[in-house]
């Protein structure tokens, strides 16, 4: 039942989407919408999911062991999902894993409160849904409409009014308005934020909820959170999923909390907060205008490093750090500016518009502070901590973590899939889960942030891969900002999947320190990125499959699978093997190279199936370091493609069947019709069943056959690694004794 659930996902999600010149990109399975998007601890919900090239699925699986599921008898696209009593409150990855092997991600939320789903329209006040006071409602946003609820406020008794949506993986941006049981307006809150409202009086309140420009739909999907607070504490957020930023946070080793608290008020010079260097502070950008200051001594010739954490955290924040020497001139005090700290810059320049592609779409730079002061003499000195944002905003939940420390040398490392650049602005980034077809390479451009001045170089692995694949780290050079990983799956490879792990290793003061690589993703396949900016964001964890139902249209490799040698200075010639699987547009294809030193190679052509081919490497060109290196080809093709053609006889086969029931049932109702009434009754309802079935079964016939005609679709196309072992040049006078 799931695997003719799945093929009409694929079949519908074909048939009503956009016509264009080309496809981008091969198709990838795809987990579109769970709904509802989450439950609470200690209890069982049924989901319903939705998704695009889904067939034959087999699981519905999430980013922890407290979360499980077991498909609905009986149903279509249905699932039943236990969350454990001791489930922790926060975001997890969902994923199916289907023909082609896992899918993308898709949040799946967990909470403590009773949870609710919304099961009819409620765009009026009069409509309104009532939402008893600590409750969670799932629900997707009305298109063009308002959504309203209603709930019985109790007077002095402080409540929260939360939406959690983009940090959900949702494509609405929510407007929340809080209103009276009239519907006039009382408090408006548009930037993703919580509504922190005491009732005047006993009564029934409205809760209005809309997209910014009024979209809708199953993908603007929402989960509205209604609860008491106590006393004066920060009105609680939802849990969300972690931008790319994050993934420079936390420094290894940092302690869950944080060692010391700022105390307001100390926004003045006379107020400011007495500390002593390093420290650990955990601090509020609250009230608006917030203006924390820090006082300490420091000593001629030391060198502080100041980090600070708040937008890395999901806040619509922008930390700025001002450093200045007091001094005293009788009862004047003078200031002398030491270092202004800003930005924690991006590894890679980043796309310049969120969806033009002169840069990648993911930015692991971030808002926050990471930089350093140098004491020239002995003295007291000052700090300033404020947001950027703040002048105007009053949100105790826009917290910081402010830690000063001496260097301490470390590196995060982010990666995410290689995306295209076509031409004439037709771009696409789409969300690439890593699921493999047999004979395929996928590229990651892996990224690290430094810390603390640590510049040395890094290598990339990765472990705990399905049987059939492996993967090649081309290392981050020293002082480089990024490198690149080559996943690869053997051209004989079975269908299997396993949870990998990436890491870094570098030296570092002498000991061999080792960093995870966290993966990530676009939240949605962005298919027109003239309509659709590209949402990316930390995946939970490294799922890799890979599917025998397919293999990947042309695959390249060097003829032997051995370490190439060669000396400083010469011309290493390597012959290519290349595999043509599928028809290919034009007459060649131009490939560049991936891989510390070799990315100076200049483009070159394969000419179509070709079955052979000569790569020459000038090393004295590239003026490649001796060393073992790892290389890896890239080029960017057009070829013939067609969807699943196995399903056609099986659809084929199924419509037949079909039509045949069909001519039984209307020849049974004919032979009944003038005999017996009743029966004729029956036989008429058989019938129209039949027909219907039939009707469903030449539908799904047209669905398949549209998917398999060939179709024009363009893609990345990457080598399996290429290992060379680089010796140093002959010295010349060796070379002239060998004479």
């Amino acid at each position: 039942m799931l695997a003719k659930s799945a093929f009409l996902i694929a079949a519908g999600a074909l048939l009503t989407a956009p016509a264009y010149a080309q496809q981008v990109t091969l198709p990838l399975p795809r987990l579109l919408t769970v709904m509802p998007m989450g439950g609470q601890t200690g209890t069982n919900v049924e989901v319903t999911i939705t998704g695009d090239n889904l067939e034959e699925i087999r699981d519905l699986t999430f980013s922890t062991a407290k979360i499980t599921a077991k498909p609905v008898a009986g149903t279509e696209n249905k699932f039943s999902v236990s969350i454990a009593a001791d489930a922790p409150v926060g975001v997890y990855d969902a994923r199916v894993m289907s023909r082609l092997g896992v899918s993308s991600a898709r949040a799946f939320s967990v909470n403590k409160l009773p949870e609710v789903t919304r099961a009819k329209p409620n765009n009026s006040v009069e409509t309104a849904m009532a939402l008893p006071v600590g409750t969670i409602c799932n629900a997707t946003m009305t298109k063009r409409a308002v959504d309203f609820y209603s709930f019985q406020g109790v007077k002095d008794k402080r409540i929260a009014i939360d939406c959690a949506a983009v940090g959900i993986d949702s494509r609405l941006t929510p407007v929340v308005i809080l209103a009276d049981a009239k519907g006039n307006d009382l408090k408006v809150n548009r930037t993703g934020g919580v509504i922190d409202f005491t009732p005047p009086a006993d009564g029934t309140y409205v809760i209005k909820v809309n997209d910014l420009t009024f979209q809708g739909g199953d993908r603007h999907f929402y989960r509205l959170a209604l609860q008491e607070v106590a006393g004066s504490a920060p009105a609680p957020l939802q849990p969300q999923t972690q931008t790319v930023s994050a993934m420079s946070w936390p420094p290894e080793g940092l302690a869950p909390a944080a060692k010391a608290h700022e105390a307001e008020p100390n926004n003045k010079a006379p107020e400011a907060q007495k500390v002593t260097l390093p420290c650990d502070i955990a601090g509020a950008f609250f009230p608006a205008a917030d203006v924390d200051t820090f006082e300490f001594t420091a000593k001629k010739g030391e060198t502080w490093w100041v980090e600070v954490a708040s937008e890395r955290f999901g806040l619509n924040t922008d930390a700025f750090v001002l450093v200045q020497q007091v001094k005293m001139a009788g009862d004047k005090e003078t200031l002398t500016d030491v270092a202004e700290l800003y930005d924690i810059a991006p590894p890679m320049k980043v796309t310049s518009n969120g969806y033009s592609y002169d840069g990648p779409p993911y930015d692991a730079g971030s808002p926050d502070v990471n930089g350093k002061f140098e004491i020239k003499e002995d003295g007291t000195y000052r700090m300033q901590v404020r947001d950027l944002f703040g002048g105007t905003r009053s949100d105790a939940n826009n917290i910081y973590r402010l830690i000063v420390r001496q260097a301490t040398p470390d590196f995060s490392l982010a990666a995410w899939a290689v995306h295209m650049t076509l031409r004439n602005g037709d771009r696409s980034a789409l969300s690439k889960p890593l699921a493999l077809r047999a004979g395929d390479s996928r590229a990651f451009e892996v990224v690290v942030q430094r810390r603390d001045g640590f510049d040395g170089e890094i290598e990339i692995s990765m472990d705990n891969l399905p049987p059939g694949v492996s993967a090649s780290g081309l290392k981050i050079g020293k002082g480089k900002s990024y490198g690149h990983l080559i996943v690869t799956a053997n051209e004989n490879a079975r269908s299997a999947f396993s949870l990998a792990s990436i890491t870094g290793n570098a030296t570092i003061n002498g000991a061999v320190v080792v960093r995870p690589v966290r993966v990530a993703s676009m939240e949605w396949p962005v298919k027109d990125a003239k309509g659709d900016i590209p949402a990316p964001r930390l995946m939970a964890d490294v799922p890799v499959s890979v599917t025998d139902s397919e293999k990947v249209p042309v695959s390249i490799a060097a003829a032997e699978n051995k370490v190439w040698e060669a000396r400083a200075g010469e011309t290493l010639k390597i012959p290519l093997k290349i595999t043509w699987r599928n028809e290919f547009n034009g007459t060649s294809l131009k490939v560049k190279a991936y891989g510390e030193g070799f990315t100076g190679l200049k483009e070159f052509d394969i000419p179509l199936k070709a079955a052979t081919h000569e790569l020459a490497l000038d090393l004295a060109a590239l003026k490649v370091a001796p060393g073992d290196h790892t290389i890896a080809l890239q080029t960017l093709g057009i070829c013939k493609y067609s969807y699943n053609p196995a399903a056609v006889p099986l659809a084929e086969a199924e419509q037949k069947k079909a039509e045949q029931l069909a001519a039984a049932a209307a020849a049974e109702a004919k032979k009944l019709a003038a005999t017996d009434a009743n029966a004729a009754k029956v036989a008429a309802e058989k019938q129209k069943q039949a027909e219907a079935a039939m009707a469903s079964a030449s539908k799904r016939m047209k669905a398949v056959s549209t998917a398999a005609t060939p179709a024009d679709t363009v893609d990345i196309f990457i080598s399996a690694p290429i290992r060379i072992s680089m010796k140093a040049a002959v010295p010349v006078s060796a070379t002239t004794a060998a004479k």
